[in-house]
């Protein structure tokens, strides 16, 4: 039976966002107290509709780059589970200052009030675009390439000062690294909405979604619980010091394969979309093009199983996509 956190108080940042409002549900049905901070820059509400009735959920609203504001949301807090950034490869290269500010200073912010609150276990969001140009497959976490995006290079940074805090401070730190991680509210709007809901909702609105490059690039699609459960039992790991692990399905899905998939589970539900085609667009900067993980550390050292394989994950998150979407929003 996998380890549980009960009756603790513990910090979610970026918890009204995609990953880290199924953190927060999950740990308070498990009895848990639960502070969020975050400053919707893009995180929503309504990720936190059930959450909000909850008297043991307490929403703080503020930004992680200030040192203030972090000190107070982790007052009496014993785990921290570190959500918040600015995600997306294309807006790091946009704006790679602003990247740079939330996953790096705001990061060291936060970890630095998780030693002055004296936490028992401090776990983060790392990424699979730490890996780079490595091309060996499957990716395993004690080999990796040059960084291809600013948002990469942010993340290594974070697993540097991980290392380095919990060799100076003592603090227990373990990084994740997730693979295209998918599933209910994550948004599919704007210009940097990952591929899955933007496929999805592309298909709901008998619309062409557009692929970048010949579609032969594949990713580890990873559904959103089986990264709930790799952070339950990160913040529980036995031992100290610093940790990285992939968080992955251990699978491996090329992005035509993702879209017949996705066109296939949407016509089951009764969506007309079976003749929409794909169109193709000039591949981006900072893609990698293959991703697959090695989650054997994980399963070794935490005890991670995957709950669900890309196929079934899609099978869950349609009906969120389909309720919430289908009106053109």
């Amino acid at each position: 039976m996998e380890k549980q956190i009960t009756n603790t108080k513990v910090l979610v940042t970026g918890g009204a966002g995609f990953i880290g409002s199924h953190l927060v549900d999950s740990l308070l049905a498990k009895g848990n107290e639960v502070v969020c901070l975050d400053n919707f820059a893009t995180g929503r509400r309504e990720n936190l509709v059930s959450a909000l009735t909850n008297p043991r959920f307490n929403l703080i609203e503020g930004d992680i780059r200030n040192r203030d504001v972090c000190r107070s949301a982790l007052k009496n807090v014993k785990i921290v589970f570190h959500e918040a950034a600015l995600g997306s490869v294309p807006r790091s290269i946009a704006d790679p200052a602003e990247s740079t500010s939330v996953n790096v200073a705001g990061f060291v912010n936060v970890l630095h009030a998780a030693v002055e609150a004296k936490v028992e276990s401090f776990v983060y969001a790392s990424s699979s675009s730490v890996y780079g140009d490595e091309e060996k497959l499957p990716k395993t976490e004690e080999r990796i390439g040059t960084a291809l995006s600013p948002y990469a290079v942010t993340k290594y940074t974070n697993e540097l000062f991980g290392a380095n805090f919990a060799s100076v401070y003592g603090i227990k730190v373990t990084g994740l690294r997730y693979f295209n991680v998918f599933g209910p509210r994550q948004d599919p709007r704007g210009a940097y909405a990952a591929v899955i809901p933007r496929f999805v909702t592309a298909l709901l609105r008998h619309e062409s979604p557009v692929i970048f490059g010949d579609g032969t690039n594949s990713r580890d699609f990873t559904f959103v619980a089986n990264v709930v459960s790799a952070n339950m039992l990160a913040a529980l790991r036995e031992g100290s010091g610093h940790r990285v692990y992939n968080v992955a399905a251990g699978g491996r899905t090329n992005l035509n394969e993702l879209f017949e998939a996705l066109k296939e589970a949407l016509v089951l539900r009764g969506v007309p979309c079976g003749d929409v085609e794909v169109k193709y667009a000039p591949g981006r900067a900072g893609d990698i093009p293959h991703s697959f993980a090695d989650v054997s550390r994980a399963e070794e050292e935490l005890g991670y199983r995957r709950l669900y394989d890309i196929k079934a994950g899609i099978r869950e998150m349609v009906g969120y996509y389909m309720e919430n979407y289908s009106n053109n929003e």
